[in-house]
């Protein structure tokens, strides 16, 4: 074993899948470092968010393994993911929009209950405990992510930007080891994509939590990661250090722009 796959959190290894006579990803191998930000990049329809979606448990490879905290997953659901760790983002906001962000962030917190139905209903003293316990865990991530000032402020009524951290918020409630980031900065304007990248920075520094992104925003991806893969139709083009992909002029002159190759 070398001292990468010792540091390993995330293997993917001859990774294929296929939705009928459709390949969509093809023998893909790829590891992401604990403590890491790696970003998937490549053009639409590369395969980017279907890695995403094997990961987390909403696909079913059709050959390959997953290696995760040194543990071969396999047959897993979306609904199994949190419980080894893994925690997302969607590209589309997935939030309780009539909920308050003090509430949205604390459906994070579901998988830590440690009581029974009845103990909720009854509101037992050690009920009302847990509970104050859950919210303080909820305000470091407010204070994190800078929410602090909306808490009791509904969703809806909130702007586009602070929605997406309300959501990351509610993905780190779950006490990740990995993060799964479906395009974090869609829809946002260059001060926004400033700001969410920070906050990415900020989680996988201050948290330690392992990040792995899909980001269409090269400049982003150059500024914030550790580990760069690139993907084309399936298939695995050039993986390494952002200075290792900007040393393959092929891959961004003919993927995502030339006059991208040197960012920052």
């Amino acid at each position: 074993m070398t001292l990468a796959d010792a540091q390993a959190l995330l293997e993917l290894k001859e990774i294929d899948l296929a939705f009928g006579k459709s390949s969509v990803l093809k023998n893909l191998s790829f590891s992401v470092s604990k403590g890491e930000i790696c970003s998937l990049i490549g053009p639409n329809g590369a395969g980017k968010s279907s890695v995403i979606n094997i990961i987390n448990g909403l696909y079913q490879l059709q050959r390959g393994q997953i290696i995760f905290s040194g543990q071969m997953l396999s047959g897993y659901s979306a609904t199994q993911a949190p419980h080894l760790g893994i925690a997302r983002t969607f590209q589309n906001l997935a939030l309780f929009k009539n909920m308050s962000v003090l509430d949205n962030v604390l459906t994070g917190r579901i998988l830590k209950s440690q009581f029974s139905f009845l103990a909720v209903l009854l509101n037992l003293p050690q009920q009302k405990k847990y509970e104050n316990q859950q919210r303080d865990q909820v305000e470091v991530l407010l204070k994190l992510l800078k929410l602090e000032r909306y808490r009791h402020s509904i969703v809806s009524t909130l702007p586009y930007g602070l929605q997406k951290r309300v959501e990351l918020a509610r993905a780190l409630a779950a006490e990740p080891k990995l993060l799964l980031l479906d395009e974090p900065m869609a829809g946002m304007n260059h001060e926004e994509k400033q700001s969410i990248a920070r906050f990415i920075q900020k989680i996988n520094q201050r948290l330690g939590i392992t990040v792995l992104m899909i980001e269409h925003d090269i400049g982003v991806v150059m500024q914030i990661s550790d580990h760069i893969v690139v993907l084309d139709y399936g298939k695995k083009i050039a993986d390494g250090t952002a200075q290792d992909i900007q040393a393959h002029p092929e891959v961004l002159s003919a993927y995502l722009g030339s006059n991208l190759l040197h960012v920052g």
